[in-house]
């Protein structure tokens, strides 16, 4: 859908992956300026991607000059290969090759156990631009400001801001409805949610859950929810509690209030504890 004027968004599924949704669970999409178009990241396999491609040449003949990924999980970036045709540039976070090239192997494996001959031709494709503190892409009269920053959902989170139509695409550094998924840092997180809170977007898209929450409140749920996690197990690391209980006991009230709670809330307590009782 068109959510700016020459800003499409795809809304990918409040799902894992699986063969029934292909994979096609990130939000994920497109701007177009005067000269080129810019992807910003592609999805979880190489079909999703042509799809994406298909549906910008349905839009505009003008070339794919960048495919920007915002950081390095499969359901964002699996979909690059369906765009290395078109001679793009690839760009990421100054720390998004390393990571990929990394986790290559196991997302790949896990691709094809989850998606079966679905995940064919999927591939992960580095960055040949990389971004260190903040890079402006002009696509033709459109010019785009990216941003890295510290470690927080991942270690290489990148945002997009659009200043044309005041759009600030943060990809996985919100979710909304979908609970907010640490595979980074509690601590850095709600630091970057407090930078982000001081700027002024018109709109602002998720990686995961709907488009349309106004902004800033859309924030409000997720810092709510790392906020009291952060403060929940540093009280039990002071009690002295072992992980295990600290997994066993802290946010179960939350489970009603975010879609896939039971496969990433453990995982969010293991991941700030693990942080956390290393604090001074």
């Amino acid at each position: 859908m068109q959510f700016a004027p020459g800003l499409y968004v795809h809304r990918g599924h409040d799902d894992v992956a699986t063969r029934e949704n292909k994979g096609d669970i990130a939000n994920i999409g497109f701007i177009v300026g005067k000269r080129c178009v810019a992807v910003i990241d592609t999805g979880g396999t190489a079909e999703e991607g042509r799809e994406l491609r298909a549906a910008i040449r349905a839009v505009t003949p003008l070339p794919v000059c960048y495919v920007i990924n915002t950081h390095m999980h499969p359901d964002h970036i699996f979909g690059n290969a369906a765009f290395r045709d078109d001679r793009p540039t690839f760009v990421g976070s100054a720390t998004l090759g390393e990571a990929e090239a990394s986790h290559a192997e196991s997302y790949q494996r896990v691709l094809r156990r989850e998606l079966g001959s679905l995940a064919d031709g999927s591939e992960i494709v580095l960055p040949t631009l990389v971004v260190e503190s903040t890079k402006t892409l002009d696509l033709g009269d459109r010019k785009l400001v990216l941003r890295a920053w510290k470690t927080a959902h991942t270690n290489n989170d990148l945002t997009v801001y659009d200043e044309k139509t005041g759009t600030l695409w943060l990809a996985d550094l919100l979710f909304v409805k979908c609970i907010p998924v640490i595979d980074g840092s509690v601590t850095g997180w709600l630091a970057d949610i407090a930078l982000i809170r001081q700027m002024n977007p018109r709109r602002v898209v998720p990686g995961h859950g709907p488009i349309d929450t106004p902004w800033p409140a859309a924030l409000d749920a997720e810092e709510a929810y790392l906020a009291n996690l952060a403060r929940d197990v540093r009280a039990a690391i002071g009690r002295g509690e072992t992980m295990q209980q600290a997994i066993d006991t802290i946010g179960v009230n939350e489970h009603n209030n975010w879609l896939l709670f039971d496969l990433y809330h453990r995982r969010n307590v293991t991941a700030a504890y693990a942080e956390l009782e290393w604090e001074k």
